[in-house]
């Protein structure tokens, strides 16, 4: 592990570069599982020296079913990173997190299956995730969006659907009365495999539509597109990258993240050698 950068930023559907055009250095890592979904861009945002990884692939060409979260998070964490500030592209379940509003996600329902999800394969490690997101930083995340002028929910819980289709309207109403205020298809097993290799994960999320279940009542039956997405992601961007500035400037120094499994055993999972078996 080089130790060099301990915050870590991946970006989720629409954010694709972090950095201004020649000031980072880009870095290609090996993984015992395989490649990243994109080069890591190692800059400095808000004043501290940060990692960054978009989860799709620069051009979006990596399907939410099809990321290699493994390697994502194992080559982060090899580069030092120990806080994770995460963003991601949903759907509004709910009529109080309508399109544009900003979430600090608290909460997690998983709706997928058949994704690698652990990196303990052949030993027994099972994992506190009541708490998903790590509460310290949360705090920092939820004072650092107060302070800016966007539309925000300091918590919400988020169900995480296989992808990569959209939901029925049935669907919808379904995950909303189950407790769901946003929907994504990227967040599980992206948090607990860094929780697994002792990284905190915080995730900022941007509502780019109301999912089907909410469509008409939201004042909208435009039905939920990839290219209504993207649109509507393009034209938040700049807000996007300026939330997630404050956040990683909001990352305390003495930051430790929980100990969710034996640091013996994560340890073990970051020896392991590159070309391996996964």
């Amino acid at each position: 592990m080089e130790n060099d950068v301990t915050i870590g930023v991946i970006g989720g559907s629409g954010l694709y570069q972090l950095f201004e055009s020649g000031t980072a250095e880009e870095r290609i890592v090996a993984t015992p599982y395989g490649e990243t979904s994109s080069p890591i861009s190692i800059g400095t945002m808000s004043g501290r020296r940060v990692a960054f990884l978009t989860r799709h692939g620069r051009s979006h060409s990596v399907a939410p079913h099809r990321i290699n979260h493994r390697a994502n998070t194992w080559a982060l964490r090899s580069l030092g990173v120990r806080a994770v500030v995460s963003s991601s592209a949903v759907g509004g379940l709910h009529p109080d997190y309508a399109p544009g509003t900003f979430v600090v996600t608290d909460q997690l329902i998983d709706r997928t299956w058949g994704r690698a999800d652990t990196f303990f394969e052949d030993e027994v490690q099972h994992l506190s995730f009541a708490d998903p997101f790590d509460p310290a930083l949360r705090g920092a995340a939820v004072d650092a969006i107060a302070a800016l002028d966007v539309p925000y929910r300091p918590t919400g819980t988020c169900v995480v659907i296989q992808g990569p289709r959209f939901s029925s309207r049935a669907e919808s109403v379904w995950m909303r009365e189950a407790g769901g205020h946003t929907i994504n298809m990227t967040m599980t097993p992206e948090v607990p495999l860094a929780a697994e290799l002792g990284m905190g994960t915080v995730n900022l999320s941007f509502v780019t539509d109301a999912d089907a279940g909410l469509q008409g009542a939201s004042g909208s039956d435009e039905p939920v597109s990839h290219g209504l997405v993207m649109e509507r992601l393009a034209r938040a961007n700049e807000v996007i990258v300026r939330a997630i500035g404050s956040i990683v400037g909001a990352v305390p120094d003495d930051f430790t993240p929980r100990e969710l499994v034996p640091a013996s055993a994560s340890a073990s999972v970051l020896a392991r050698p590159v070309g391996g078996a996964a």
